[in-house]
């Protein structure tokens, strides 16, 4: 399809992020979606829309209710790389609910994604059970981390740990989780720093734990909120509490790995114009951010 062809046939939503896009300052840095709020969209109409709002590529769910469900990852996952290629957008990241290289998926979705040159991939999350202590649960996991490890260095690609908040996440306070990977190469096994989830459990001391985990640095994780009533609200980019200083902090460290931008204050809306929206409009911020 020629471009004037889509422009024809495109929604107000994206028509409307398109042109703030256009506006937007330039930026070297390569930035990937998450398609989680368009899987209601087909791959091919899925590649168009990021294409066209400016993504260089997306983070893909390869996971249970994801775009690609394991026991169809051989052939579901490339019909999407195809559909984004023709576009010219790349899978940067595969999210997964990959944890142990004992599950029964872990080997022949890594072993397909390595095979069609995804070179990163979202492990699912660790859970603390709050009745019992918390370091010989640390220890339980682990004893599980080598196998994985060894696995993903095998096929050349890089386990992410996505830093979340939660009452009962492993990763939320940060210091877990760097202590369970900090002596594995960074480049098999890495951390996923999101900044609004270290804001919402850091407050004032974010910057700590970034600087923490820099030698394991392997992914940045982008969205904002504000505070309502004791409860985490989620906002577009730039209008919540999210610090600014974090984006200056990424250049002075010439952090060269992916940046994934992710919307989630229309979480559960299929309003394909909406989302188009915000998608462009949190770009634009995210760009401009990145670049001031």
């Amino acid at each position: 399809m020629s471009r004037r062809k889509f422009l024809a046939g495109a929604s107000a939503g994206l028509l409307c992020a398109a042109a703030q896009l256009r506006a937007a300052p330039p930026s070297s840095r390569r930035i990937c979606g998450f398609e989680k709020p368009l899987q209601f969209l087909d791959d091919s109409d899925l590649a168009t829309t990021m294409a066209m709002l400016g993504f260089n590529g997306i983070e893909a769910t390869v996971r249970k209710a994801g775009r690609v469900l394991p026991k169809d990852v051989e052939d579901g996952l490339p019909r999407l790389r195809d559909a984004l290629a023709k576009r010219g957008l790349e899978i940067t990241i595969i999210a997964t609910d990959i944890n142990d290289a004992a599950e029964p998926h872990a080997e022949p979705v890594l072993r397909t994604a390595a095979k069609l040159g995804i070179r990163r991939y979202r492990m699912g999350w660790y859970q603390y059970d709050l009745a019992k202590p918390i370091l010989p649960q640390l220890d339980v996991i682990a004893a599980k981390l080598p196998a994985l490890v060894d696995l993903t260095r095998e096929l050349g690609m890089t386990a992410l740990y996505h830093t979340h908040s939660g009452r009962d996440r492993v990763g939320a306070p940060i210091w877990d989780i760097y202590g369970l990977i900090k002596n594995f190469a960074p480049r098999t096994i890495g951390i996923g720093f999101d900044i609004q989830h270290a804001t919402i459990e850091g407050g004032l001391s974010w910057p700590i734990q970034f600087k923490l985990i820099q030698s394991h640095l392997a992914a940045v994780y982008v969205k904002d909120f504000v505070w309502d009533k004791g409860n985490v609200k989620d906002v577009p980019l730039g209008e919540g509490q999210v610090d600014r200083k974090f984006f200056p902090m990424l250049r002075e460290m010439a952090f060269t790995g992916p940046i994934c931008l992710h919307i989630e204050y229309l979480e559960g809306k299929k309003n394909q114009d909406a989302l188009e929206t915000a998608f462009g409009k949190d770009l634009v911020t995210l760009r401009s951010l990145l670049s001031s």
